[in-house]
Order: C-alpha cells, then sequence, then structure tokens
C-alpha cells in the first residue's frame, strides 16, 4: 500500500469512527482545510472542526458505521479519494429533534489533497438534505 493511500486510510477509518481530532491530526498537516458543499457544514473549514463534528454524531447515533466501497490513489495530482456509505439511527439526545429512531443510509465521498505525506486539505461531497430527511430531521 503507498503511503498516501496508508496515511488516508487510517485518517477516513478515525474520522468516520469518530475518534476526534486528538487522533486525526497525525494524517493531517497542522493547518488543514476542510469544504464541503453542504449547508450542515457551512462554516466547517478546518479538518480539526470537522473531525470533532464527527465525533458529535455518536452522541445521537452511537451505532454508526461506515463501509467503504471505493477507495483509489491519484500520484499525479497528490490526491486520495475515499467513498464509502455511513449508516446510523437517530436514538439519543441530540441533533436538531429529539430521537427519531428513523435511520440513515448516505452515500459520500472524501477527496484527501497531500502535502508531502500528511492530508492537508479534504473535501466531503455529500448530500445532507437527502440524509436529514431520512433521519426526520427535515
Amino acid at each position: 500500500m503507498s503511503s498516501m493511500k496508508e496515511t488516508a486510510f487510517k485518517l477516513f477509518d478515525a474520522c468516520e469512527s469518530g475518534k476526534g481530532w486528538e487522533v486525526c491530526k497525525q494524517y493531517c498537516t497542522p493547518s488543514a482545510t476542510f469544504s464541503a458543499q453542504a449547508d450542515a457544514l457551512a462554516e466547517t473549514k478546518t479538518l480539526q472542526a470537522y473531525t470533532d463534528w464527527m465525533v458529535g454524531v455518536y452522541t445521537f447515533a452511537p451505532d454508526a458505521s461506515y463501509e467503504i466501497k471505493s477507495f483509489a490513489v491519484d500520484e499525479e495530482r497528490g490526491n486520495v479519494t475515499g467513498y464509502g456509505i455511513f449508516r446510523a439511527t437517530h436514538t439519543h439526545e441530540g441533533g436538531p429533534v429529539p430521537p427519531t429512531g428513523k435511520a440513515i443510509e448516505s452515500d459520500y465521498v472524501y477527496i484527501m489533497q497531500f502535502e508531502g505525506d500528511k492530508v492537508s486539505h479534504m473535501t466531503k461531497v455529500w448530500n445532507d438534505g437527502f440524509s436529514f430527511k431520512q433521519l426526520g430531521w427535515a
């Protein structure tokens, strides 16, 4: 496994497992940025803020899990793309409404841009509106 792929995989897993910045930061540059064209993440500009946001998901959906469907390295452009399916059920307090008991099964993609051997930027491609409808939030 290439160094980029291994680092990206470890970041993907730590982020999606709700480990937060304390674990994720070892795979990232200190000022790693984040972007997403999703209203729920419109104000989230750093990878630290995003990985800590993911910790919060586990407060209202402790059964959260993910499945990787594809993982690809683009050495020429210095990035790794991971496509996954996120699954969870809103069973605990947290989120914009009381627990709905509804489940989410949401496709998403991370594009992790590298600077040297660390991730310097991550873009998330995700339809938050569709996801929130599944959870009964919209």
